[in-house]
């Protein structure tokens, strides 16, 4: 049961983490005055969507949200690729914070396969 604890905190500690690189995904265009179009939509679209899943996984886990959360992570690091705006500001802080919720959901995701929840109290 300890063992499961443990596991449950350091899932909710990276869920957090998620949720703030989010937010700061989601105002970086204000921070660093990336350009208005695509690039502020995408970082607002992104960092939306990272917050609305880490809040959803701290509500109530589920491993879907685990791996939605490591897919639009990805898509943050090779944005930047797809969309054109290589070489900026914007790109440096696209590519660390999605590897950064990327590197956070394939943890959660092999903690879980490690540890699977245990839904009864066994002998």
């Amino acid at each position: 049961m300890e063992n499961w604890m443990a596991n449950w905190t350091n899932a909710k500690l990276c869920d957090v983490a998620n949720l703030i690189l989010g937010a700061i995904l989601f105002v970086s265009p204000w921070m660093f005055g990336f350009d208005a179009g695509t690039v502020s939509t995408n970082a607002y679209i992104t960092g939306i969507a990272i917050a609305i899943l880490a809040i959803a996984a701290l509500a109530a886990f589920a491993v879907w949200e685990e791996w939605l959360n490591l897919v639009v992570g990805l898509w943050a690091l090779v944005s930047p690729w797809v969309l054109g705006f290589q070489g900026t500001t914007a790109m440096t802080v696209h590519v660390v914070i999605g590897a950064a919720v990327a590197i956070l959901a394939a943890i959660e995701l092999w903690m879980m396969s490690q540890i699977p929840p245990r839904l009864t109290t066994g002998r």
